[in-house]
Order: structure tokens, then sequence, then C-alpha cells
């Protein structure tokens, strides 16, 4: 530690833990379920400072899912590849970080986090797709809802319902199909 550099709060950590238990909640038992008393237990702390904190499950929540799609610039990318890029992308990220799966689950069921996964998609991959297809944006957020169809469909299948014929599939085999599909949503094709 440099004396520039200030040593980490205590709050700090424990703001991180409380967020990294409510995330794990929220993924495994969806907003419903998921009880601040839960969270704190997982948390290693008391229920009353969830609540110091963050108000409210409500206010866990928003503060849970906040989530970057850590798009990735595909600009480099033939054209042609575009689709398989984003759908092997969301399978990393749908896979990688529980955030995602939890806001998925609980949007099926709560206003405050279906609006935060409408603008998830809204702020990040309506600018992306309007870049890609040098569209205007209001063009570009067509496009980008069809996508999201499609990437939130094989998520609530393969992650959250866990159809079978879905899980079984091979990854290769979801980026070929689901890819082709996107590439269509995104140029016409």
């Amino acid at each position: 530690m440099t004396e520039d550099t200030p040593a980490p709060r205590r709050s700090d950590a424990t703001r991180a833990a409380i967020l990294a238990a409510a995330r794990e909640h929220f993924a495994a038992h969806g907003y419903q379920a998921a009880t601040i008393r839960s969270i704190a237990a997982a948390a290693g702390i008391d229920p009353a400072m969830v609540m110091r904190y963050y108000g409210n499950k409500e206010g866990l929540f928003a503060a849970a899912a906040e989530f970057d799609l850590r798009l990735p610039d595909l600009a480099g990318l033939p054209r042609s590849a575009i689709g398989a890029a984003l759908v092997g992308h969301f399978l990393d990220r749908w896979e990688g970080d529980e955030t995602l799966m939890a806001l998925l689950r609980t949007a099926v069921t709560n206003e405050a986090a279906a609006a935060r996964l409408q603008a998830i998609f809204a702020t990040q991959l309506a600018p992306l797709i309007a870049r890609l297809c040098q569209e205007p944006r209001a063009a570009a957020a067509a496009r980008a809802g069809l996508v999201a169809t499609q990437i939130l469909g094989l998520a609530l299948c393969r992650y959250v319902l866990r159809l079978p014929p879905v899980v079984a599939l091979k990854r290769a085999e979801i980026v070929r199909r689901i890819g082709a599909t996107i590439q269509g949503y995104l140029f016409d094709a």
C-alpha cells in the first residue's frame, strides 16, 4: 500500500460479499424465493447490514443486476461470421456469469427485472448492431430485439428450463444453427 493508495474499506468488502451472495441466490432461486436473510447468511453478515447498504430486496437486486454484456468488437470479422461470433459470445456469458442468469429468471415474474434486462439489451446490443449494420439506431433496435429473442430463448431453454434436446446440443451446433438465424436478423440474409 502506498500513501497515495488508500486501504480498502471494510464496507467495500462487505458490499462485495453481499453482492456476490445476492447474485448467487437470485440465480439459483429467482427473485421471489431469494430472501434478505438467506443472502445475508451466505455473505456471513447480519441482515440489517443488507438493508443498511441496499434499502430493500428490490434495491439489492438492482445493484446485483448491474451487468455488462462485454460485447466484442466484431468490426474486424468477415460479415458472414458475425452471427456465429455473437452466439459464441453469449454462450460464454451465460456459462460464465450467474448475474445474467439471475436477471433472466427474475425478469419473467418481476417488472423491475424485466425493465433492467430490456435496458441492458437496448443500451448495449442495439448500438453494436447499429454500428455493424450501419443503420440508424431505431432500425437497429428492431434487429436487436430479434437477436434478443434468439439469445434469451436459447438461454431460457438451455440453462433455465434445461430442455434435454437443447442441453444435449454441442456448442458448435448451437453456434452454427442459431448463428445462421442471428445472421439473417442482422443482414436480412
